[in-house]
């Protein structure tokens, strides 16, 4: 496997540091930029609305008035109007010569000379009035007193967000600023011109030129950007040594000392650090001395309970052992009886279990069965169960019906049951002569039988109580009979209630499709398609329950 290439916390602190300062330093600079420049533009703005008001005071009125209306006719009269984008054109030279006479006119140079004067005094680019023109949209200049002037006529178009002037002229042209090859940065504004009837007649404009000011911003911004980057620098280099000290250092040696105490077995890495900073640093040294002394602890705990479950392993190795020997397992058993096929299983949850089967034969002519399956898991249940299976075993050999029989094991199981705990029994006396036979249900399963060229099907009766729960129980009795090649099958809720990954049950379905897989098979066959069945079923999910099954077959 690659080995993956690791950086160093020096390193990782060094560019996460520099990179702070780097964005820390880019939001002062853009935060600054953006200041200055909103003041300054907003200073300008104010001081050509300021200019622009002046120049629409100063200048005369009805002087301005007359001249509007005599560019207004001369512009209607026209066939072809060429504004200043024609400019430099024999078309617009020709449209331009018929308003040139009035700039010899005495209200035209009075004008231009009051906007001359005005634009000098107070060092501004240019000084002009113009007209809106409602009907084709358009700005005329009426006269213009700037270095580089207009001719009286020549237009422009008025732009969309300036129509509201048309409607409303006193609001005049709020100021704007424009960056463009020609002029560079100005801002505009305009004022409307009252004549002395107090109506409009045209807006006083001017324009400032910004690149001076606009210039002297960017050589700010750069300068504030030199003196960030070298107070970052000087205070990077500081807070790098700092960190170096008091982080890092101490740091990589808890990183040596874990390095040690894995790869060189080192049991006293962490406790021969002295790591004094007096911060959190500090703390997760001595977390870690504390650390290592509770492992050596854990080891020597380890080393003995490890030691205690290998010997109560091994004892309950032979406890298994045990249970199962207690249990009939060489199949087939009574090879002297050909009356009836039989074979039963048992598969514990754990290492010992609660379930048990047992067959025996009571006297010549009857076989015992049973099936049981104790509360709970474990020891426990195992000790339960041994006790239980001997006393049903034993009454039964007594003689007696089954109810009888466990009747008898119910009151002896309830007398110190301190523990509570209880078992279901099926247990049944079969004549293997004649077929016939007396079953008790304490609590337990519904058998499944088969009769002779049939399928399995459930045998549902009424139950008695578990055994054990409480005294003096008298349990219901259950005649049946078996004929030639009928088979029965008896099990625990361990099958039933086996369970798969999403918590899904077996299954009483699942089991009678099991057992009808192959249902002229002997018994042990019949039991094997139903394990595998439910192994099949269950996959990886672990085993819940105790599995147990009895198959007898009459012939």
């Amino acid at each position: 496997m690659k080995k993956t290439r690791k950086m160093s916390l020096g390193l990782k602190s060094v560019i996460a540091i520099i990179s702070m300062v780097v964005v820390l330093g880019a939001i002062l600079v853009t935060v600054t930029s953006k200041v200055t420049t909103a003041t300054i533009d907003a200073e300008y703005e104010k001081k050509v609305t300021d200019m622009a008001h002046t120049v629409a005071v100063t200048l005369n009125g009805d002087h301005v008035r007359d001249l509007r209306d005599q560019i207004v006719e001369i512009y209607e009269a026209q066939d072809e109007k060429v504004g200043s984008d024609g400019m430099g054109t024999p078309a617009h030279e020709k449209y331009i010569a018929n308003f040139q006479h009035l700039k010899e006119t005495p209200e035209y140079k009075e004008e231009v000379l009051k906007m001359q004067k005005l634009a000098g005094a107070n060092d501004v680019e240019s000084v002009y009035i113009l007209y809106a023109y409602p009907k084709d949209k358009i700005t005329l200049y009426v006269a213009d007193g700037s270095a580089v002037a207009n001719n009286p006529g020549d237009f422009d178009p008025l732009y969309e967000v300036n129509y509201g002037v048309i409607e409303n002229p006193e609001i005049g042209f709020p100021a704007y600023i424009t960056n463009t090859p020609e002029y560079g940065w100005l801002v505009s504004a305009g004022y409307p011109i009252y004549d002395s009837n107090g109506e409009v007649a045209a807006f006083g404009c001017a324009d400032i030129s910004m690149n001076a000011i606009k210039a002297e911003s960017s050589a700010f911004t750069i300068m504030l950007i030199i003196i960030t980057l070298i107070i970052a620098l000087i205070l990077t280099a500081i807070y790098i040594l700092a960190i170096q000290k008091a982080v890092v250092a101490p740091i990589n040696r808890l990183s040596n000392a874990a390095t040690s105490y894995i790869q060189e077995d080192n049991g006293n890495a962490f406790s021969e650090l002295k790591i004094t900073t007096g911060d959190e640093i500090e703390n997760l040294s001595d977390a870690m001395k504390k650390m290592e002394g509770d492992i050596k602890e854990y080891i020597a705990n380890l080393t003995a309970v490890t030691a205690e479950k290998e010997r109560i392993g091994a004892e309950l190795n032979v406890a298994t052992q045990i249970q199962m020997d207690m249990l009939p397992r060489i199949f087939p058993t009574f090879t002297d009886k050909t009356e009836y096929e039989l074979f039963a299983s048992m598969d514990p949850a754990k290492e010992v279990g609660g379930d048990f089967y047992d067959f025996f034969i009571i006297d010549e002519d009857h076989l015992g069965l049973v099936v049981a399956d104790v509360s709970g898991k474990g020891v426990p249940a195992a000790l339960f169960m041994v006790i239980a299976k001997t006393l049903i075993k034993n009454r039964a050999m007594m003689g007696g019906t089954p109810g009888e029989v466990l009747a008898y094991a119910n009151d002896q199981l309830c007398e110190g049951n301190d523990a509570e705990l209880f078992v279901t029994v099926w247990f049944a006396i079969l004549n293997v002569k004649t077929g016939k036979g007396l079953a008790a249900n304490a609590g337990h399963e519904h058998p499944a039988i088969r009769r002779a060229g049939g399928e399995f099907e459930l045998s549902i009766y009424k139950h008695s109580v578990a055994v054990a729960t409480m005294e003096g129980v008298k349990f219901r009795e259950h005649e049946f009979e078996l004929n030639h090649g009928d088979t029965l099958f008896c099990y625990t809720d361990g099958v039933t209630e086996a369970t798969d990954a999403h918590n899904i049950l077996f299954g009483n379905d699942r089991l009678l499709a099991a057992l009808n897989e192959d249902p002229d098979g002997d018994p042990e066959k019949i039991c094997k398609n139903v394990k595998e069945s439910i192994d099949f079923f269950v996959g990886e999910a672990p085993q819940f329950d105790d599995i147990t099954m009895l198959c007898f077959k009459y012939h």
